[in-house]
């Protein structure tokens, strides 16, 4: 059994997913995003590639109960009903909606999942369901891989902590080296360095900065609450729907 951690969908091989449990992470924003959603009474997530999808997929599913959702570098899309914020997910907006979402970073590190046997979706407001979920996934033999999304097809610090916290709930205070690529193992390094405080590496992330910049720190502060959403969203037949914690 392993135990993998990528820092950008980019630096995987397609066999790298294959055959694995996968946990998609984009904790600024997307995946937190997500889960916020699927709390509120959201029916089901459709990640897509680009806007233009969006808009086709929307003529083809009809405009009752679909909305559009998402962000192209933080900021809104222009005629989307939704953006990429979690605060923006309320139970008057999303319940029993279905929303078509794309994202800069992470629907697309979503799409890049295929083959793989289970895709989760994780940031800090589901983790402790999301690590209950890992380690059932790991005791049936299954290996796992953790897929960060990354910032523009680079390294996020605020993924890469998110990682390192899932590979250790995942562990436990047994937490070895055993199983563990070199990412993984960094990644939990990481945590060493900024402990507990979710605040500390998402603020100060290059994603976090940038959110502040365009006026979204209140994103940030959202993001970084520990198990506010728990909810697992299970990524199958290209939609996104809650499991329970």
């Amino acid at each position: 059994m392993s135990l993998d951690v990528a820092f950008t969908p980019a630096s995987l091989a397609k066999d790298e997913v294959a055959g694995r449990g996968v946990f998609v992470i984009d904790v600024l924003r997307a995946t937190t995003t997500m889960s916020a959603a699927l709390w509120h009474g959201a029916k089901s997530i459709i990640p897509v590639g680009s806007i233009e999808e969006a808009m086709k997929l929307l003529q083809t599913l009809g405009s009752d109960d679909v909305v559009l959702t998402g962000e192209r570098h933080g900021k809104p899309v222009p005629g989307f009903g939704l953006g990429n914020s979690p605060l923006e997910m309320t139970e008057s907006r999303v319940k029993g909606k279905t929303l078509v979402m794309t994202t800069t970073n992470g629907t697309g590190a979503l799409l890049a999942t295929v083959g793989a046997a289970h895709v989760y979706v994780v940031s800090a407001v589901n983790l402790s369901v999301a690590g209950a979920r890992a380690r059932q996934l790991l005791a049936d033999g299954l290996d796992l891989l953790i897929m960060c999304a990354g910032r523009d097809g680079r390294f996020g610090l605020d993924d890469a902590y998110t990682a390192g916290r899932l590979v250790i709930e995942t562990l436990g205070s047994r937490t070895r080296l055993d199983g563990l690529n070199d990412a993984a193992v960094a990644a939990v390094d990481l945590v060493r360095r900024y402990g507990r405080r979710w605040d500390l590496p998402l603020v100060g992330s290059a994603a976090g900065r940038g959110l502040e910049a365009i006026g979204m720190s209140d994103d940030v502060s959202e993001a970084a609450k520990q198990d506010r959403y728990p909810v697992l969203p299970v990524f199958h037949d290209r939609r996104l729907v809650g499991m329970p914690g």
